[in-house]
């Protein structure tokens, strides 16, 4: 399992256009009822009525003198409710439960082509009442409104006095058209045993009795409800609700060289029904704990090496996701900068950016695969506009950009992926990324072409990577694999160099059939699903970090003393 994620295999099915007409005739009916029933929902939820009662007012009423009237008016509520926990050495050392709510009005003033949304013209946060107090929720709409209101103002002239700086040779709008929306879900709730998994977390940490080179060894619970309550000038209505489950550890140890070493694993989801049993939780440390025994008394990598390089799923989602999907977000560059986009990725539109065997989808419409839920599913975006699949490459080459309402140069309209952290802005973010091959290869024909290439090639040896840290790809389980009869031998201490974009598009030559899924929720809940990747030529190197002092003097007993 890769340091922080857990994995499932996707599949995407499609219907046909007959079956969707034909279903489009039989429940017309219905979904005029829904569209009643979601009204009821509505007038009875007392914070989306006072949202859109105070959007109303504003509308109709909000005009300072010798300035425009706003265009465009926004809220967004994010309700969180959140229970989390640590235990370390077998003892519980912190937990609390916290429920808030954060408001977000952003008001516009220009047009979709020329706005204000620049500087602190970007909206106006503040926590809001938790208890449905309806004109105590207005008075803090109304002051948060007014504020954003007064930035608009100043923000558009502070951002055309800039622009007359500037000479740029293909303007873009400011701000997409995007239809109306109407969507009243289901409120989430919490759903946990805050006994079991408080004892779960203890009884998998107490296990660093059981090594007395074990230094850390910290567990933890963090989950939460969140609902998400959106209105627009526009006539968008939307309630969302959605929960994450979270628990993982984290284990350092010590080599006898003084080599640090690190394990993390985690397991995201939004069912608290995948995560691991208790049991299974403690058993997954004790197997963590194995492997950092085992790590201590591997050889350190001390050559430079440059050969075949495979990479299984594990790991492959997290090169995935550093390596491609931060660069195909349709970020607007800044005030005066002509390119399309930003990142590796700016120019390549229409070019190649990896091998003609391989597309790229992000798709949050999907939910599940076989019973695993994706945390990157989502029914409408933080911008109130529809999820939908996007083709962002196409036999290797990038055809579109994850995009919210931030239009770039090419693309003038939102594809659903205009997301945001509570309270913030929203910016364009995966859903669910999945990379797929038109030929797939066994996780064993990988292996064994790998070793092919090393015979060719006259090595040794090739590298097979199983976990890395996912901020910086760090290899943690990294084995060198023997030509002359596959076996696996573990090693440490090694580094990739230039692994990166070109190193995909040039030096990946074949894939698994073997896709696994990452779910991910340090910021905004997304998923990445890879199988495995067989890589011709990679360079991996001995790592520069230093190495520390051991402690001075042994732990501890790991027994107590009898009193």
């Amino acid at each position: 399992m890769t340091e922080g994620l857990i994995k499932s295999v996707v599949v995407r099915c499609w219907a046909t256009g007959v079956v969707i007409f034909l279903c489009s005739l039989v429940t017309l009916p219905c979904l005029a009822a829904a569209r009643s029933a979601q009204s009821s929902k509505a007038e009875e939820d007392v914070l989306l009525r006072a949202m859109q009662e105070e959007l109303d007012r504003s509308k109709a009423q909000i005009k300072m003198d010798g300035a425009a009237a706003p265009y465009y008016l926004e809220y967004r509520v994010t309700d969180v409710q959140e229970f989390a926990a640590r235990a370390e050495f077998g003892a519980l050392v912190g937990e609390s439960l916290v429920h808030a709510r954060f408001l977000r009005a952003v008001v516009r003033v220009g047009d979709y082509k020329d706005d204000s949304y620049y500087g602190t013209g970007q909206g106006s946060v503040d926590f809001i009442g938790l208890d449905d107090d309806m004109l105590a929720l207005r008075h803090q709409l109304w002051l948060l409104t007014d504020r954003a209101y007064k930035d608009a103002i100043e923000s558009l002239a502070a951002k055309r006095a800039a622009l007359e700086k500037f000479k740029v040779d293909q303007p873009v709008d400011d701000f997409a058209h995007a239809p109306a929306v109407h969507f009243i879900g289901p409120l989430a709730k919490l759903d946990i045993n805050a006994h079991t998994w408080r004892k779960s977390l203890m009884d998998a940490t107490a296990l660093y009795r059981t090594d007395s080179e074990i230094q850390t060894l910290g567990a933890i619970a963090d989950f939460m409800a969140v609902n998400q309550y959106f209105v627009n000038s526009e006539g968008s209505v939307t309630r969302l609700g959605r929960t994450a489950y979270q628990t993982g550890l984290t284990a350092i140890t010590q080599a006898p060289d003084g080599m640090y070493l690190t394990r993390s694993p985690s397991y995201i989801s939004s069912r608290i029904e995948d995560l691991p049993a208790p049991e299974r939780f403690v058993a997954n440390t004790a197997t963590v704990l194995d492997g950092l025994k085992k790590l201590r008394d591997a050889p350190v990598v001390d050559e430079e090496y440059r050969g075949p390089v495979m990479i299984e799923p594990d790991a492959a989602n997290d090169v995935v996701a550093a390596l491609i999907g931060k660069n195909i977000l349709g970020h607007r560059p800044r005030l005066g900068v002509n390119a399309r986009t930003t990142g590796e990725y700016a120019s390549s539109y229409k070019s190649r950016i990896l091998p003609e065997f391989l597309s790229l989808t992000d798709d949050p419409t999907q939910s599940s695969f076989n019973g695993h839920a994706l945390a990157g599913s989502y029914e409408f975006d933080d911008e109130g506009v529809k999820a939908r699949p996007v083709k962002v490459v196409e036999n290797g080459v990038l055809t579109n950009y994850l995009l919210g309402r931030q239009p770039i140069r090419d693309l003038p309209n939102s594809n659903g992926h205009g997301r945001a952290t509570p309270g913030g802005p929203p910016s364009p973010t995966l859903g669910n990324l999945i990379l797929t091959g038109s030929q797939v290869m066994s996780r064993a024909e990988l292996k064994n072409k790998m070793i092919d290439l090393c015979r060719q090639q006259g090595k040794p040896y090739g590298y097979l990577l199983r976990t890395v840290i996912s901020s910086n790809l760090y290899p943690l389980l990294l084995y060198r694999v023997y030509a002359q009869d596959g076996h696996e031998e573990l090693v440490r201490g090694a580094v990739f160099h230039e692994l990166d974009a070109r190193a995909l598009r040039n030096d990946l030559i074949a894939v698994g059939n073997d896709p696994q899924v990452n779910n991910t929720a340090e910021r905004i809940p997304t998923s990445v699903i890879t199988p495995s990747l067989l890589f011709d030529e990679l360079e991996i190197k001995r790592s520069e970090t230093g190495k520390e002092k051991l402690p001075d003097y042994p732990p501890p007993p790991l027994i107590s003393p009898p009193k």
